[in-house]
């Protein structure tokens, strides 16, 4: 554990731990709002070791059904649960504090901001890393996510946020603005696979002038609570920002959005979750007066023409299997031109026996357990049933990649679909999977001109879209699938369809994934509106009227 991280002891219970951990009650208004109930944090490499026996002492400490002498070294923290009352609290708090802080110059509330935020991260980059891996994020997943934080707070990333919130135009005598005010109260739901770092990402909305309350997820909020009381609100405190600006609250989802969309202090709700309870939530959301910003499933589909670098093109497709597969913006799908999907294939395979299984700790590991595999086996029963052939994997497996049907990891899996006029009737084409399979589409032969437009209409009819990526070469080929593709929040060409960078978005897209009001997110842009405003001086309203 790194130095930020030491285990402090347990207060305000009564409880006489001899074996301290890292503590957090709710934080509302700036106080900290101590809880009678607690979400206890076990290390994901326990998990591994004794599910069972380790989920069962989480269950008796969280029900207060055994306080022992001594906490085993497992449990690595614990989360204070919010009432009703506290959550109510926040909302409040949030609400006296929006119009203070969004009164705060947009020099501080961006450019300062940023710049802080920026050093905070790095600066607590060792620990964002060790906090993750307890949460069973593989070592170099967990680094990629600390890269992204750090990509969203870039100077090139704020100089892009600053072109966006404020132009000014002279026109005559007058001063024409066209800018950015912040919604108000925010709330924040981050999802259970990555929570930190989706809570990080929706900390932008404060540089918009936003109020922020934040849920850390029962399943693992001891990474949102970190983050956003280690590294975020040092940072608002620098900047004297009002207390309220930032909240932070466990609990269950259900109550809290239930809470939030009820309260008439609440503006903007940035949800993470799946497409169908997220695209239900929008529409409670709208009847309830709230503006929903979505970031949903993903079904990412690749593009691997015939005069691709298909040794760098296999290489960015085992991104489909980072973490095993349960990161919503890997890659979930290829299409690949008919006369090099045969060298495709046996590269990817290639390239797959450098992924394994293990703990979370170890340096190259890159899959995670799957606890719940049978989801897994149901799609790829379904592949095979609809003409798809298996061309690598399809078994459960110990750390050790020993095929066991009780392993907690899976194979990387990949399985050949052929043909695009029925591809979509295979589940795994058709919806996003979130474990290790990947679906290699090739379509029968046909010229070029031909397949380039039905790659095109393929790729744009995605119900999903949140990423896409295009291997070719040929600049005119490259040049196509620019224009033509428009679907989703991020187009990547020849790149790594995973990696950050300055500028561009890290999440959001259209259809499943963004809801009709889908778009690449940022979260400053999403959570704030458009105004224009008319700086005049000796103007005859007549003549404005009427002389024009």
């Amino acid at each position: 554990m790194s130095a930020n991280l030491q285990r402090t002891p347990l207060a305000g219970t009564g409880e006489d731990f001899s074996s301290p951990v890292v503590s957090y009650p709710s934080y509302v208004g700036g106080q900290d709002v101590p809880g009678d109930r607690w979400v206890y944090v076990l290390d994901s490499g326990a998990l591994m070791d004794d599910v069972f026996g380790s989920l069962t002492l989480k269950r008796k400490l969280e029900r207060g059904e055994v306080i022992p002498d001594v906490l085993p070294a497992s449990v690595v923290g614990r989360v204070a649960r919010a009432d009703r009352d506290t959550v109510q609290k926040s909302l409040e708090a949030a609400s006296d504090a929006a119009a203070r802080w969004a009164r705060f110059p947009l020099e501080v509330r961006l450019d300062e901001m940023g710049a802080l935020l920026h050093r905070s991260i790095a600066d607590h980059a060792a620990d964002i890393v060790d906090v993750l891996v307890q949460e069973g994020h593989p070592l170099a997943l967990a680094r990629w996510q600390v890269s992204g934080m750090l990509h969203g707070v870039s100077p090139e990333t704020i100089s892009f946020y600053r072109s966006q919130m404020v132009q000014e135009y002279p026109h005559g005598s007058r001063r024409l603005l066209v800018r950015r005010c912040a919604d108000g109260v925010v709330c924040l739901n981050p999802p259970h696979n990555a929570p930190l770092s989706s809570a990080m990402l929706g900390a932008t909305s404060l540089m918009a002038g936003n109020a922020l309350v934040v849920r850390a997820p029962r399943s693992a909020p001891l990474g949102v609570m970190f983050a956003m009381r280690e590294v975020v609100r040092p940072v608002l405190d620098k900047l004297g920002a009002p207390p309220g600006t930032l909240n932070v609250v466990c609990g269950e989802p259900a109550p809290m959005l239930a809470a939030w969309l009820k309260s008439p202090l609440v503006n903007d709700v940035l949800y993470f979750g799946d497409s169908d309870r997220g695209l239900d939530f929008q529409n409670r959301c709208v009847q309830a007066g709230k503006k929903p910003i979505l970031e949903l499933a993903g079904n990412d589909a690749v593009v691997v023409w015939k005069d691709a670098d298909l040794e760098l093109a296999a290489e960015a497709l085992t991104e489909s299997f980072f973490g095993s597969g349960q990161l919503c913006m890997v890659p979930n799908q290829v299409l690949v031109h008919p006369a090099v999907a045969d060298e495709l294939l046996h590269t990817l395979v290639r390239h797959i026996g450098h992924i394994r299984p293990g703990l979370a700790r170890e340096e190259d590991v890159l899959l995670s357990p799957v606890l719940r595999n049978e989801k897994f086996f149901d799609c790829l029963a379904d592949a095979k049933g609809k003409g798809a052939e298996v061309v690598c994997g399809g078994h459960a497996m110990q750390a050790d990649e020993t095929r066991d049907a009780a392993g907690m990891f899976l194979e990387p899996t990949v399985v050949l679909v052929h043909g695009l006029d029925q591809a979509r009737e295979v589940q795994a084409v058709r919806h996003e999977t979130f474990f290790p399979l990947l679906p290699v589409i090739v379509p029968d032969p046909a010229p070029d001109s031909v397949l380039l437009e039905q790659f095109t209409a393929f790729v744009n009819s995605n119900a999903y879209g949140l990423r896409n990526s295009v291997w070719a070469q040929d600049p005119d080929v490259v040049a196509h699938f620019v224009e033509e593709i428009r679907q989703g929040g991020l187009l990547k060409v020849n790149d790594s369809h995973l990696g950050f960078l300055p500028f561009l978005p890290s999440h959001g897209g259209t259809g499943l994934t963004g809801g009709v009001f889908g778009e690449a997110n940022y979260p400053i842009l999403r959570t704030s509106h458009l105004q224009g405003v008319s700086i005049a001086n000796g103007i005859r309203p007549r003549a404005a009227v009427f002389g024009t």
